[in-house]
């Protein structure tokens, strides 16, 4: 694959100047990861951050009761794992290919090397603190919107506002990452359904009416 053209196409980079986001490609590695595969389990060592090229890849951290909690579904054109660049040196959450995925690797020594230049680091910085804003309105929608409010915009964020998605991912995987359970997400459906407002059969999800409003 073309990995600068990729990284050109970005959302997250798209803000870094062509110089720096060639920088960016000249240190990245590629790889591809198998369905249900862990890329990282939480409290490993972290050596890299990642961009996603393909695929879906589930976040979610362990609870002391053994429940597994869905921080984010990372979707092609994400960067996750950041964190690891500045704050911890271990992941503070497990990454699971729920798809079969392609990702881009960056090592944290070379960003570490890219960010001793101060234009990069200004720009890369900018970056993340924008990242930030957005989970920050992830938590607030996950503890202020009921579920259907979550599952719309779940699907808005992942696929855009379409008559017809094809998602990859199951009906577990998808309550989990809008903070529910399989069973609640079944009675929406099935409520969405009768009210004439969505269809879903498999992988193929149908929007009817005026739903997205």
């Amino acid at each position: 694959m073309n990995i600068e053209q990729f990284i050109n196409g970005s959302p997250f980079f798209k803000e870094l100047s062509e110089v720096h986001r060639c920088e960016v490609a000249n240190i990245s590695a590629y790889k591809e990861v198998s369905k249900r595969d862990y890329l990282f389990h939480e409290g490993e060592k972290g050596s890299s951050m990642f961009l996603l090229v393909e695929g879906n890849v589930q976040l979610h951290k362990n609870t002391e009761d053994g429940r597994e909690v869905v921080i984010r579904v990372i979707k092609p054109g994400e960067i996750f794992a950041e964190v690891v660049l500045f704050e911890k040196e271990r992941y503070p959450v497990s990454a699971r290919a729920v798809t079969n995925v392609h990702l881009l690797i960056f090592p944290r020594e070379g960003i570490h090397r890219l960010l001793a230049e101060e234009g990069f680091r200004n720009d890369f910085v900018a970056l993340l603190m924008a990242k930030q804003r957005y989970l920050t309105e992830r938590i607030q929608e996950l503890t202020t919107k009921d579920v259907e409010h979550r599952l719309f915009t779940f699907l808005r964020t992942q696929y855009g506002e379409k008559e017809v998605i094809h998602t990859p991912l199951s009906k577990k995987d998808i309550a989990a990452a809008i903070g529910t359970t399989p069973e609640s997400l079944s009675r929406l459906i099935l409520r969405l359904h009768d009210e004439k407002a969505v269809i879903w059969q498999g992988k193929e999800i149908r929007i009817l009416t005026d739903s997205w409003k």
